[in-house]
This record gives C-alpha cells, structure tokens and sequence, in this order.
C-alpha cells in the first residue's frame, strides 16, 4: 500500500508525525461516530438528512449569489439556486421525506455500482481473481434490493446503518494508517 523508502520519510518528518497524531484522533472520532450510527441508526439518519439538507441550502444560496453577482439573466443558475434550496429545505422540514429521498439515491448508488463492477469481473474473466468483483458486484445489487425492496419504510434505519458502518471502517482505516506509518518511521 504504502512504500515510503527511509530517505521519504526522514525528509518528511514533520508533516508524517502531525499525519500520524491528526489520523488516530480523527480515525477514533470516525469509529466512535460509526459505533453510534451502528447502534442507533435513525439518529444517523437524521443527521445525514440534517447534513445534506444544510449542503443543500449553502449551495443553493451559494449559487444564487452566483448567479446574482454574475449573470442576473440566466434563469438556468435561478432555477438550480431555487431547487437547491427547496430541496434542502423540504428535506429540514419534512426529515423523513428526505431520509426516504437518500435510501432511493443509496439504492442508485448501490445499483450503479453493482453493474459497473459486473463489468469488471466479465472484463476480467480470464485472471484468478475475477470472482471478487462478481462477488462485490452481487453483495452491492443485494443492498440496493434491499433498499428499494423496503423503501420508503426501512430508509430511516439502512442509511443511518451504512453510514454508521463507513465512518467505523472509515476510523478504523485512518488509525491502521497511522500505526502503519508509526512502524515504518520507526524502522527507517
């Protein structure tokens, strides 16, 4: 994954050893954050909806001052400024509407994923290893059936449930790093 020769790493001290204290904060943070969204998903869904909603709403407002600085006359950049904003705030005031809304765009997402990485295997058919994007492929069409499958219901408990389990592997991967690099600045 990483090979840094021992000459890298003495000439990038400084910033390896604030990567290193900043990484294991940050990858505890992401595992305690992820352990919550685990064990009390709809209160991760919620947040994603208030996050994402509030994307939303600076975005939108952040376009129209765009637009309005910029171009008066284009009603494109009003009408996105406008949607963005309705968006963001149909989703503040109705949450579970919007948490509905992200379980259909993570079942999407998931679907997407599912044929590019059937692409991948056929693509790949004659090497030894193949079998492993047919299999990540099938496991990423399974979550997105069982997104649409129970949607709207089960929307509020799969999206706090899936972020909850990327921030933990998410902290777990930044802390792995951080050890890693502790190791290796320790043997160069």
């Amino acid at each position: 994954m990483w090979n840094y020769t021992s000459l890298e790493i003495s000439a990038n001290k400084a910033l390896i050893d604030r990567f290193k204290k900043y990484a294991k904060i940050s990858g505890i943070v992401f595992m305690i954050l992820g352990l919550v969204g685990i064990f009390y998903p709809a209160f991760m869904t919620m947040t994603a909806v208030a996050l994402v909603s509030y994307l939303m709403l600076f975005a939108g407002v952040s376009s129209a001052w765009l637009t309005w600085s910029s171009r008066r006359n284009d009603w494109a950049g009003w009408l996105k400024s406008f949607m963005l904003i309705l968006v963001g705030a149909l989703m503040i005031f109705f949450p579970l509407n919007g948490a509905a809304t992200l379980g259909m765009l993570l079942a999407i997402y998931f679907f997407v994923e599912a044929y590019a990485e059937f692409g991948l295997a056929f693509a790949q058919r004659p090497s030894s290893v193949w079998w492993i994007w047919l299999l990540n492929g099938i496991l990423s069409f399974a979550l997105g059936m069982i997104f649409v499958l129970g949607w709207p219901f089960n929307s509020l408990y799969l999206v706090g449930l899936f972020v909850g389990i990327s921030l933990f592997f998410d902290g777990v991967a930044l802390f792995s790093g951080a050890v890693f690099l502790d190791k290796a600045t320790k043997d160069a």
